[in-house]
């Protein structure tokens, strides 16, 4: 193969590698970004949800999926703009994948899958309702939304796609709604023990230093 050759089948492989990171990048905004939307569902219905002898998520996981398909019906169109074009964004967004995925890690300890699922929110005589408020959540009463956080803005950074920010945005004010709620259902579950709690440590954006 001539060097010519060579150098159009690298360009070639490089664009490919590009169009398929800007897809990933896309599609990963869009399912971040419906979760504040997913327990829009969950948490004002939380007693009707319960009321339900049936799994709630035979309703809610399709009802999350149609958000996926509207959502990414509605930014196609922009999924191709790009506001800048350049590779030294992408260290700092690894860092930021990095930080998210250390989030959901130590999200997970002292914390069950139950939990971490939503099912005592949903699920009638649910027994696990024990409030942790060690470890990352020492720091963040929220630490998995900062983990979304971490996870879109990497995209965001790494791909400079302007529907990736919109998506990273529309996250935000929605999960800031989002939190109130799941606060709201936590201070009603769990009383002034959740209170106290809350007036000690942020939602989102951690005190570092204090455990």
């Amino acid at each position: 193969m001539s060097p010519l050759a060579k150098c159009r089948v690298r360009q070639w492989l490089h664009s490919s590698m590009i169009c398929w990171l800007k897809l990933l990048a896309w599609l990963a905004c869009v399912v971040y970004s419906t979760i504040p939307c997913f327990w829009f569902l969950v948490h004002p219905w939380a007693e009707y949800w319960r009321s339900r002898r049936k799994s709630p998520y035979r309703v809610l996981l399709p009802a999350w999926v149609a958000m996926w398909v509207v959502v990414a019906l509605i930014t196609a169109r922009w999924r191709h703009l790009v506001l800048y074009a350049s590779g030294w964004p992408w260290p700092p967004a690894i860092g930021l994948f990095g930080v998210g995925l250390w989030l959901y890690a130590h999200s997970g300890k002292n914390f069950t899958a139950q939990q971490l699922g939503g099912l005592p929110e949903v699920i009638a005589g649910n027994r696990e309702q024990r409030l942790v408020t060690t470890g990352i959540r020492a720091h963040v009463r929220h630490p998995v939304y900062l983990a979304h956080l971490c996870e879109m803005l990497a995209w965001s950074l790494g791909t400079g796609l302007a529907v990736c920010y919109g998506l990273t945005v529309f996250g935000l004010l929605t999960g800031a709604v989002m939190i109130r709620m799941e606060d709201r259902e936590l201070e009603a579950r769990f009383g002034a023990e959740y209170q106290r709690y809350k007036a000690r440590v942020p939602a989102v954006v951690p005190k570092l230093g204090k455990e």
